[in-house]
């Protein structure tokens, strides 16, 4: 008689089960993706990529985060200009990585093809200064895959990277920053 009462408890408690994990397991991650950055000032123009960028979304919350190492950017003019954009600016053994975490906050159907233009909020985290942020970028959904384009600027007093005044005219003060990326459904 116990066997027969248990029955109905342990398929509703195993409904539940597959259905939060099947939850759990939607989201979407990197498989190729770039970011780099350029600084135009009036006496040079600096440029460096990295394709080390990670990143996810969550289509069910619309929550997001991605990071970058900042060691991991290459095409420099120069090794002394890495050397330099790595210990003196950015500081990489200190602040490693680069990071935005935040929320989609159009609605997005990733089970439908289509182009969106997106905003996200969240909290950009460079240089260890975290500043709040709303970046506009492009989701374009694709036979199961995402795509996704941004362009931003990136004022360095926001993250507290100073630029001494003997190279003012080599380093802007504001870097733009463009990251192209390719996402796949990531089973968790």
């Amino acid at each position: 008689m116990q066997n027969h009462s248990l029955k109905p408890t342990l398929f509703l408690l195993m409904g539940i089960f597959f259905s939060l994990t099947s939850l759990a397991q939607e989201r979407y991650k990197i498989q190729k993706g770039s970011i780099d950055f350029a600084s135009n000032a009036p006496l040079e123009l600096i440029e460096a990529e990295s394709t080390a960028l990670k990143g996810v979304i969550d289509p069910l919350s619309y929550k997001l985060a991605f990071s970058v190492k900042i060691k991991s950017f290459e095409g420099f003019n120069s090794t002394l200009q890495k050397e330099h954009f790595n210990e003196n600016y950015m500081e990489s053994d200190k602040y490693p990585k680069a990071t935005f975490k935040g929320k989609i906050i159009e609605q997005v159907d990733f089970d439908t093809d289509g182009t969106y233009a997106v905003r996200a909020k969240g909290d950009l985290t460079i240089h260890g200064a975290v500043q709040n942020r709303i970046i506009k970028g492009k989701l374009k959904v694709l036979n199961g895959k995402v795509m996704l384009e941004t362009s931003f600027v990136v004022p360095l007093t926001d993250h507290d990277i100073s630029i001494p005044k003997i190279v003012n005219k080599k380093i802007a003060t504001e870097i733009e920053v463009t990251i192209k990326a390719t996402m796949v459904e990531d089973e968790l």
